[in-house]
């Protein structure tokens, strides 16, 4: 197939690695979609560009377009936004009636249901579960129906203490098909995580596993989730599934009932529960770092056509792709990714560590499963690279298409590394959003360049800027706030325990009233792409010039020895000064000649404000239970604070490496 690449060991920012091929173009439903708008509308729009602003300008058009195009199942309503001058407190649709599950469900009625995949589940212990769309039809309609039976209705809440299995999607789609809400937490969560979150929304049933397994390692969690369970009073009803073990002993569980003795035989026909497009379907959970976890509701048919916008337009994704997305029933990534069954694909649920039992095991999981779309994070492929992995010398990728990755942003290198070692004709998607929108501002795009370093596009009908200190636009190549200043279909129905909305105005709206604040450090490049330079609140700011994290992390992880970093701002002799933490390979210790080389690679690739006045080995570095790592905690155990919620970390033990340094200690 034609199509221009350029595998340069490191290409700079900007630099073309890859053009999709003129027919990949004519065929992509982007494509399609900009012929459709044309032919309703009457419009001339050429390309991406033409479509986006479009898209912006005439936002209820856009999204109304989309509803008829995508198919969407239920009643639209004349009214497309109501109030849409008021941010927050717009409404989309708000005639419109539909059902979450009915729409992902969609396909379980199509000939081929009882043969086409849904759900094909993978661990570390080697098992393979598969359920087709009519499988999954079935399994949903019987916990639907036990569900109903013990009272759900809806607006209750039903929460997933789960790892990333297939039960856990039929969990999901039973509660949304009655008008319940869903959360979920991973099974790696602490007692006090799970509480701090599941404690706020008060559940009615709680659904869980016995365990889970981790690089090789064997959790039980039956005695964590009998202390979870006593100390949420409102639970009536405690289901688990087996994980670790066939048949599981649930008697350390008081009034715990098995996954199989709970399900309604030979259920009913499915029922759908209609409900207004705002009606709550998830509530999830921000990171909780610097406090409680923030629990942010979404709405069923905002969450339903921003995420059809995004796998269809944004990633190309038909019926006949396999989808793999790395990640946790704890992050909103798994929410992503499962709405992947309203286009009928077959979803591939992971569970467990990316490197168990060796590097080698996603892409084994990818050549059996002949995966097209593969989803994973910025961390995952550098240290893949830094593994010496070269997938496309070792397995069959041919159906692969598209590598889509987040978490953090995906430096040039990251790029160079796919399109050398993995393969070289896919689109790689760098994209960026969050738990706060359950969705996307920027990311992929099927028809334009990919570009180094580069998110590739904003995000169809999301009128994304990057504004300066003083909430002007600033010009593209310079640095600021990333904002949304138009209402969006997916922006959250507000938070649970908020009722008069102040916390949730406070999140978003306070620095820039009427304009969505983000929280992420931009800036819009000339070919109007995106880089993020790192969470605004970790913004280092040595003599006044404000540096984003990312800019560093990208130029010391270049260097060979160097697995990961960690760099904060400390306050020092009336400035800021910048310390840089670096995990190793093991085996190596930091030398002055290493930390001289580190500070090279940084001063020349960056300025002389970037290089770390200290740098400093640790053997960890502490994160997220979805991989990001935490600044702001670090930087209050460097200054001496408590840090205020450590069950919100998957390794909080790494701090420990940051505290009481001699090096850091106030002269």
């Amino acid at each position: 197939m034609e199509h221009e690449q350029r595998p340069a060991a490191r290409p700079g920012f900007g630099e073309v690695v890859w053009s999709p091929a003129p027919e990949r173009v004519r065929a992509a439903r982007l494509t399609a979609f900009i012929a459709a708008v044309n032919a309703r509308r009457g419009l001339g729009l050429r390309d991406y560009d033409d479509l986006y602003r479009w898209s912006v300008d005439e936002a209820p058009a856009f999204w109304s377009s989309w509803w008829d195009v995508a198919g969407v199942i239920g009643t639209r309503g004349d009214a497309v936004l109501e109030d849409g001058r008021r941010m927050p407190g717009a409404r989309w649709f708000p005639e419109a009636r539909l059902s979450f599950a009915e729409n992902l469900l969609r396909f379980a009625a199509a000939p081929d249901a009882a043969t086409r995949p849904a759900l094909i589940g993978r661990d570390e212990a080697g098992r393979r579960t598969v359920l087709t769309y009519a499988q999954l039809r079935v399994s949903v309609a019987a916990f639907a129906a036990a569900l109903r039976r013990d009272g759900v209705r809806a607006g209750d809440r039903v929460v997933g203490f789960v790892p990333n299995a297939p039960e856990a999607v039929v969990a999901m789609l039973a509660s949304a098909s009655l008008g319940a809400v869903w959360s979920s937490c991973s099974p790696d969560f602490g007692t006090e995580g799970v509480l701090d979150r599941f404690g706020q929304v008060e559940p009615k049933v709680l659904v869980a596993a016995d365990g889970y397994r981790y690089a090789g390692k064997r959790i039980d969690v039956r005695e964590r989730l009998a202390a979870i369970a006593a100390r949420l009073p409102t639970v009536e009803r405690l289901v688990v599934f087996p994980f670790l073990e066939a048949a599981p002993d649930l008697a350390p569980i008081p009034g715990a009932v098995a996954w199989g003795d709970y399900l309604v035989p030979d259920p009913p026909p499915l029922e759908y529960a209609r409900l207004p497009f705002d009606h709550p379907l998830y509530v999830v959970f921000s990171s909780g770092t610097t406090g409680v976890p923030k629990a942010i509701v979404h709405g069923a048919g905002g969450t339903l056509l921003q995420h059809l916008k995004e796998h269809v337009l944004h990633t190309d994704l038909t019926a006949d792709d396999v989808v793999l997305y790395v990640t946790t029933c704890g992050w909103m990534m798994w929410n992503w990714l499962v709405s992947a069954l309203a286009i009928g694909a077959a979803v591939v649920l992971h569970d467990g560590s990316p490197f168990a039992p060796d590097a080698a095991a996603l892409w084994d999981l990818a050549q059996q499963e002949r995966v097209s779309v593969f989803g994973t994070s910025a961390k995952y492929l550098a240290a893949l690279e830094k593994s010496g992995a070269r997938p496309r010398e070792t397995h069959d990728l041919g159906a692969l298409r598209a590598v889509l990755s987040t978490g953090s942003p995906l430096p040039p290198e990251g790029f160079a590394y796919v399109y050398r070692d993995v393969k070289e004709d896919l689109l790689l998607a760098s994209i960026s959003g969050g738990t706060d929108i359950v969705s996307c501002f920027a990311l992929g795009c099927p028809t334009r360049p990919v570009r180094a370093g580069e998110l590739q596009c904003r995000g169809l009908g999301m009128a994304v800027d990057v504004w300066d200190d003083d909430g002007r636009p600033a010009a593209a190549g310079v640095k600021g706030e990333l904002v949304c200043t138009r209402p969006f279909p997916s922006m959250p129905v507000g938070f649970w325990g908020d009722p008069d909305g102040e916390r949730y105005r406070t999140a978003y709206f306070d620095r820039f009233p009427g304009v969505w604040a983000h929280g992420d450090y931009a800036e819009r490049t000339p070919s109007d792409g995106l880089v993020i330079h790192g969470r605004s609140d970790a913004v280092l700011n040595p003599g006044g010039v404000r540096i984003g994290t990312a800019e560093i992390y990208r130029q010391v992880e270049k260097v060979p020895e160097v697995l990961e970093s960690l760099c904060i701002g400390q306050p020092w002799d009336g400035d800021v000064r910048v310390v840089l933490f670096v995990r190793l390979r093991d085996g190596l210790t930091l030398d002055r000649a290493l930390v001289d080389r580190i500070r090279a690679t940084v001063r020349r690739h960056t300025t002389p404000r970037h290089v770390p006045a200290v740098v400093l080995q640790v053997p960890d570095v502490p994160r997220t239970k979805s991989g990001k790592i935490v600044e702001l905690a670090v930087r209050a155990v460097v200054m001496g604070e408590p840090v205020r919620n450590l069950e919100a970390l998957a390794n909080p033990e790494a701090l420990a490496h940051y505290r009481d340094r001699p090096e850091l200690r106030p002269r």
